[in-house]
């Protein structure tokens, strides 16, 4: 090709790129939504996950989509959240999906129950297990629809004023844990209470309550617990792989061009990974500086273990026994994480034990 040819080939070339542009994005719909948070800013992990799928949501759509994330309490407070977005004072949130159990104990399960799945295999549940169609087929009825958006991995069993050796030690026990771990500790004495994260330290401060649970040393230290409660215990059994949800007003998710419900599908995917990888790097330093500086570290007593796993099935077995919506996930649920300790027994188990011990010997 000689070289007036090439450039003349080439100019139309660019004319067609800058036409095309403009008529692809004029095909795009401008869409404004407004996405409430149920953490505050300064949790930043937590809370910056919706800043996260605001932000690839933005530049995908070259800003016709735009995402605004508002934290706790600036629209709609923690525990009202999943009503403004049923009723669509907003058109999304962000947030620990068990919050509401009070509507129904089956909204536990996006998020956790007490000896439930891990990070991973809540992944494999909800992606190809078939958690994602059940809780769906759930939501649709509070006029709602949901996607993983975020993971905490498995988080530590919080902040205590006094040391625990037996089951008698939670007797009386005020500790603020959400979710259904407050139904199952409840049974073996412990008084559970509800309060937002923002809320937790002046209320252990203050002896509003005598323990604490929240999500990991990261957190933990950014909040201060322990300045007011020095030990610190685990494993958090009962959040075993928190999931971070979010939360379309129904709708409006249906309302949306594929296109934008393609683009909400990958940046909730990508905060999913995001929020549990920025976790795994930064609580292991946190951990040793809370170690450091005082906090005694403690696991539960086997006793307390063995008491609250028997406490948790028997909650289940009545839950199933007079709650359909329950049983209807409970029941595969439950299968799958069978299932899934299975494998993880034979791979993932050996592995991690081996690593761990050759760590210990240095």
């Amino acid at each position: 090709m000689k070289r007036r040819q090439f450039l003349q080939a080439a100019s139309v070339g660019l004319a067609a790129t800058a036409v095309a542009k403009p008529a692809i994005a004029q095909s795009m719909p401008e869409v404004k939504w407004r996405l409430s948070s149920g953490f505050p800013k300064s949790l930043d992990t937590l809370y910056g996950a919706s800043e996260v799928i605001a932000k690839y949501v933005a530049e995908s759509s070259d800003n016709r989509f735009q995402i605004q994330p508002f934290a706790a309490g600036e629209i709609v407070g923690t525990f009202q959240l999943a009503d403004a977005v049923s009723n669509g004072t907003i058109e999304m949130g962000q947030t620990a999906s068990y919050y509401y159990v009070g509507k129904d104990p089956t909204f536990a399960f996006p998020t956790a129950i007490p000896w439930g799945l891990n990070p991973r295999q809540e992944n494999a549940w909800m992606y190809h297990g078939g958690g994602m169609d059940l809780m769906n087929e759930f939501f649709a009825k509070h006029n709602l629809f949901g996607m993983p958006a975020g993971n905490t991995g498995t988080q530590m069993g919080g902040w205590f004023r006094k040391e625990i050796k037996t089951v008698d030690d939670l007797k009386g026990l005020k500790m603020r844990i959400g979710g259904l771990a407050g139904q199952v500790l409840a049974r073996l004495g412990l008084v559970p209470q509800q309060i937002p994260g923002g809320d937790i330290y002046p209320a252990l401060e203050r002896g509003t309550v005598d323990a604490a649970e929240w999500v990991g040393p990261y957190d933990d230290e950014k909040l201060g617990f322990n300045k007011v409660a020095p030990f610190y215990y685990y494993p958090g059994f009962w959040e075993g792989g928190a999931q971070i949800t979010a939360f379309f007003n129904l709708q409006k998710w249906n309302e949306l061009p594929k296109a934008y419900k393609s683009l909400l599908t990958l940046a909730c995917g990508y905060a999913n990974v995001d929020m549990q990888a920025k976790y795994d790097a930064r609580n292991p330093a946190a951990l040793r500086r809370l170690v450091s500086g005082g906090a005694q570290l403690r696991p539960f007593p086997q006793e307390i273990l063995e008491a609250s796993y028997k406490a948790a099935n028997d909650l289940y077995d009545e839950l199933s026994a007079k709650n359909a919506e329950w049983k209807k996930v409970y029941e595969p649920y439950k299968a799958f994480r069978g299932e899934e300790y299975l494998w993880f027994q034979v791979a993932e188990y050996t592995y991690d034990n081996f690593m761990i011990r050759a760590r210990a010997r240095g």
